[in-house]
């Protein structure tokens, strides 16, 4: 079977991508952050945003591929 990818979920593969390089950055700046204070990383609340993005493009990704995808016996 031919994986099936409509122009949906070819966008939201794109806003993965780059859901994942803003939350790499995010991560990278704060080990940074934590190398040199003990305080709480100011944009922590950002980091959970992205995260919580990232997990709902994820899940409609998913739930796109399923749907045309996934044969039904």
């Amino acid at each position: 079977m031919k994986e099936i990818i409509t122009p949906e979920m070819d966008e939201i593969r794109h806003l993965i991508a780059q859901t994942v390089a803003k939350r790499n950055a995010l991560k990278a700046q704060m080990e940074q952050w934590y190398a040199g204070t003990t305080q709480r990383f100011g944009q922590i609340n950002e980091l959970i945003s992205v995260d919580s993005t990232l997990s709902t493009l994820d899940s409609h990704y998913k739930r796109l591929w399923d749907y045309h995808n996934t044969k039904v016996s």
